[in-house]
């Protein structure tokens, strides 16, 4: 278990290293979910340390969801459904000390202002009395009518009919996993991607596989392989401000990925929450391909997370299962939400809000280049965060903890990775999530010493 176990040479602390050892067979399999550790005193005697050192690693070990501590059982391999991915966060920390840009949230109060205007006058809306009733599984009438319209361009054409109403976009998408895929189908998406995917396909009994990508993303040649190989039921993108690392397919690239998928009949999961924050995007993967492509989108990123408003436009017939699943799940969404979102939407203060948003990430943005720019960061002038490739000798997880020492919370790209494969050794940095740009240049400017110096040649390592 625990046999021959050899610690880096290097200059960092002996507990982080001793944790950095563990979790690499962990990782590896050599420790396996319920192994349970050697008493402290034994690992410390066999490698030469003290027992606090010991505690302090098995702590750290702890606090990342590799390991569990019970009475009677002792130190065991957690299982890994603790966690959703390593690093995975849902909420900004309130932690003193602690700058979060490992979440992204609104970086203004626009939404909280529109909705302070509008809470005043629901009560006389002609839709109010509705609000106490059930409703359909896609969501009301009124509520899926304006999404459609705004949406027209992108998807569904204005087709209210083809709109399903959900409690944000992952609750879209596990509805639409649940309606259009059977256990132990094979969905492919980019080797680094948006968490949520993961933790859904492993609940789903689904076989989520990476495909490789370039600075222009999913590589045609790759996803072209991967469908010859491996038949997969459907493809998941996030063709705009991918998350996390900010690329925008191409009009040429989206061509490209769609033909592949027609060739070889496979559905276009579209996950496209950030596209109302990017100017002038590429017509999406609905309009290109619209008998093929399901369509996610949210109000989450451009206007808040807390309003929890997602939609789904599909082709009619899966319209149809995407709404039978989400019955199944939880009838259907609030109709105050439907409402709230309705009434943001035709009153234009959406569209006041999204602007406010993109303004002030535009200055974010210029601080971040600024700060950062000397280093190999991909980033957008209204992207809600940015992805930093670290330079020698940083790794994904060894910088993320660093920064959080240091008072800076990011998440490393193994909190994106699709499989076990190695990834890219890099960190998102969200610069929305800070409470002010005082705040932003702060954090950034703690990275860039870090990134400067390098961990080996920092003081107080050793």
């Amino acid at each position: 278990m625990l046999q021959d176990l050899r610690l880096t040479e290097d200059e960092s602390p002996v507990y982080r290293r001793l944790a950095d050892a563990i979790a690499e067979r962990i990782a590896a399999g050599t420790l396996a979910v319920g192994d349970r550790l050697p008493p402290q005193r034994e690992i410390a005697r066999a490698l030469g340390i003290n027992v606090t050192t010991v505690t302090r690693a098995l702590s750290t070990l702890q606090e990342q969801g590799l390991l569990e501590a019970r009475p009677g059982r002792g130190t065991t391999v957690a299982a890994r459904d603790v966690v959703e991915r390593p690093g995975f966060v849902s909420a900004p920390s309130d932690q003193s000390g602690i700058i979060d840009l490992s979440v992204n949230r609104p970086p203004t109060s626009a939404y909280l202002d529109a909705v302070a205007a509008l809470l005043p006058r629901l009560s006389k809306d002609r839709h109010y009395a509705a609000l106490q009733d059930y409703h359909p599984p896609e969501g009301p009438l009124w509520g899926r009518a304006p999404i459609a319209d705004w949406l027209k361009a992108v998807a569904g054409d204005g087709d209210p009919g083809r709109v399903v109403l959900a409690a944000g976009a992952q609750h879209g998408l596990d509805c639409v996993l649940g309606a259009v895929t059977r256990q132990g189908e094979v969905i492919l998406a980019d080797e680094v991607t948006y968490q949520g995917i993961n933790a859904l396909c492993r609940v789903h009994g689904l076989d989520l596989r990476g495909v490789a990508m370039d600075r222009g993303g999913m590589r045609p040649d790759a996803f072209e392989a991967a469908c010859a190989q491996l038949r997969p039921r459907a493809v998941f993108l996030v063709p705009t401000l991918h998350n996390p690392t900010t690329i925008t397919l191409s009009e040429e690239r989206r061509h490209e990925l769609a033909a592949v998928a027609r060739r070889h009949n496979v559905l276009i999961i579209e996950d496209d929450v950030y596209r109302p924050l990017a100017d002038d995007p590429p017509p999406s993967f609905a309009s290109l391909e619209p008998e093929l492509t399901i369509h996610l989108g949210a109000l989450s990123k451009c206007l808040a997370p807390g309003l929890r408003l997602g939609f789904v436009i599909a082709p009619r017939p899966i319209t149809g299962q995407v709404a039978a699943a989400l019955r199944i799940n939880c009838w259907s969404i609030s109709p105050l939400t439907a409402l709230i979102g309705a009434r943001l939407i035709e009153e234009g203060a959406a569209g006041r809000i999204i602007d406010i948003q993109k303004q002030e990430l535009r200055q974010r943005q210029a601080i971040l280049s600024e700060i950062l720019g000397r280093f190999d960061i991909q980033a957008h002038p209204t992207s809600t965060h940015a992805w930093l490739r670290l330079p020698e000798p940083w790794r994904g997880a060894g910088f993320a903890r660093t920064c959080l020492e240091r008072g800076v919370a990011v998440l490393p790209g193994d909190a994106f990775a699709v499989g076990r494969e190695p990834v890219q050794h890099g960190v998102r940095i969200n610069v929305g999530a800070a409470r002010s740009l005082d705040d932003l240049r702060s954090a950034l400017t703690t990275m860039a010493e870090l990134l400067a110096a390098g961990h080996l040649q920092l003081p107080g390592f050793v």
